[in-house]
């Protein structure tokens, strides 16, 4: 009962928010950017709660916590230092002046002012569309999991209740609704991951005790003494988690456009500070947390002093470890107010999610083939109506409960900051950065996750991962995580050496675009 009351109550409140933020949405920029005018902390807590959603704190916590033992809290570090700090230090100012000057709203509108062509947006646009659609999916995925085991709902419906609050208040309030329910969510998740951790580790017999049970367990490779070790048992498939989950921000259109809405210089400097540090408490808590996951999991029925963590056609359920383990672990009332931290911090990362897929398709693909145009009313009724299409199609896909959420996000992830990582950044510091470098990084990008992904899926990479494990520094090629990472940093060799065998479309388009950072 306190769980359904804490629950219902919530999700009342964002409703609210939603109808209430209605009567400030009067047109475009408004719904799709706030006007241009977010302060600080609204703008820190909105980047950190779409980073963070039931993604990392039940999927990647979970399979990564278990595979790495504590040494997975370098993943949360990571996020914290790259994904977060350096994200707003070196892509921050730059983002905001240029994309004013360009009166950009989308990443796709970006490409196509910046680089002086029209295609380069439709097929950002694209690649936006389809590729948002696996993460959004994994969100589903990981929150519907911790609902079945808390509350007991069936996995479809969780998803469906989701997609539906989801969608009032995004549709009602636009992105000034999600920028206060974002800091809602963010104080909520901020509270929730600090008293969990503080839980589960008492309940193991505190700090010590805990990492000393930890390392009598044998890790994948039977091994003990690794998972209370620093830097874990596979420490190079560590690095490539840490590159996709960090690096992958900086090419994330739904991260890059919360830079385009801060109000001015003074709040990205503070909301640098802020960001950093609700990173390092979310991310760093969540992965810290997964890595005691075995201290509480047995894959033996017989085994009654844990919980039953469930093997799979011979395959250990990741995403069902966090949920148990905090189940064996927690109270009621804390479990009630996990299940809250899981659902702010995913339907943060929804609402930012359909609103950057929403905002592309009719800004970028619809209004642009109209030929009579679209009024402002038009433009955002149009939005709306893709908010609830794009939700629809995600339902869809997240039915597939057999998916691994890290695989999903993987693909998701490695496409999109593949694409956009290496021409964006590198087009806010580099005039020289031409249109034919940002084709090469979106067909690499696209043309492999693709690939990677349908060979995976095959089970063609048997014999290459016998190969990789071989090698003096282990390392699993075969997998999506460091798949994802790799294509980041391609991407970028890829655009900086195109870039040096091609041209320029229009010089005098890229000294305007670049003049607003003399003024």
């Amino acid at each position: 009962m306190i769980k359904w009351i804490i629950l219902v109550g919530y999700l009342l409140i964002m409703v609210g928010i939603g109808f209430y933020c209605s009567k400030k949405t009067k047109n475009v920029s408004d719904f799709v950017l706030g006007g241009r005018s977010i302060g600080p902390w609204f703008s820190a807590f909105a980047f950190g709660t779409s980073y963070f959603s039931a993604v990392v704190f039940i999927g990647y916590a979970g399979q990564f916590g278990w595979k790495y033992g504590i040494s997975a809290t370098w993943i949360g570090l990571g996020n914290a230092l790259i994904g977060s700090l350096l994200a707003w230090m070196v892509l921050g100012r730059r983002t905001r002046t240029m994309t004013k000057h360009l009166d950009c709203k989308t990443m796709p509108e970006f490409f196509e002012k910046r680089y002086d062509s029209r295609t380069l947006k439709i097929a950002a646009s694209l690649i936006v569309f389809i590729f948002l659609i696996p993460y959004t999916a994994s969100v589903y995925n990981g929150l519907s999991r911790l609902f079945e085991s808390s509350l007991g709902i069936p996995y479809i419906y969780c998803i469906i209740i989701m997609a539906v609050f989801t969608a009032i208040y995004v549709i009602a309030g636009g992105f000034h609704a999600t920028a206060l329910n974002d800091f809602i969510q963010g104080m909520i998740m901020l509270a929730g991951i600090i008293a969990v951790v503080i839980s589960v580790v008492n309940a193991k017999g505190g700090f010590s005790e805990a990492m000393q049970n930890l390392g009598t367990i044998a890790d994948d490779s039977g091994n003990t003494g690794t998972l209370n070790s620093v830097f874990g048992p596979y420490p190079a498939d560590l690095l490539g988690v840490v590159i996709l989950t960090s690096l992958g921000t900086w090419g994330l259109p739904q991260m890059i456009q919360k830079f385009y809405s801060i109000s001015d210089d003074k709040a990205i400097k503070r909301g640098t500070v802020i960001s950093t540090i609700f990173a390092l408490i979310v991310s760093g808590g969540c992965y810290f947390l997964g890595g005691f996951g075995r201290l509480f999991a047995t894959t033996d029925a017989a085994d009654t002093s844990k919980t039953l963590i469930n093997v799979v056609n011979g395959k250990l359920e990741y995403d069902a470890i966090v949920p148990a383990m905090l189940e064996s672990a927690l109270p009621e009332i804390l479990i009630a107010l996990v299940v809250v931290l899981v659902l702010s911090a995913s339907m943060s990362t929804l609402s930012s999610l359909v609103l950057t897929s929403s905002s592309t398709l009719t800004l970028d693909l619809i209004k642009p083939a109209m030929k009579k145009g679209m009024d402002e009313k038009k433009q955002v009724l149009i939005m709306r109506i893709f908010i609830a299409v794009f939700l629809l199609i995600s339902v869809i896909m997240a039915a597939n409960k057999n998916a691994y959420i890290t695989t999903l996000m993987s693909i998701s992830w490695g496409a999109l900051s593949g694409s956009f990582l290496a021409p964006f950044m590198l087009g806010l510091f580099s005039k020289k950065i031409t249109p034919a470098a940002v084709w090469a990084c979106f067909g690499f990008a696209v043309i492999f996750t693709l690939g990677h992904t349908a060979l995976f899926c095959m089970g063609w990479f048997p014999e290459i991962a016998k190969a990789a494990n071989s090698l003096p520094i282990p390392i699993t090629v075969t997998s999506p995580l460091n798949a994802g990472a790799f294509c980041m940093l391609f991407s970028l060799v890829i655009c900086y050496v195109v870039s040096l065998f091609t041209k320029v479309k229009d010089e005098k388009k890229v000294e305007n675009a670049f003049s607003c950072y003399s003024k």
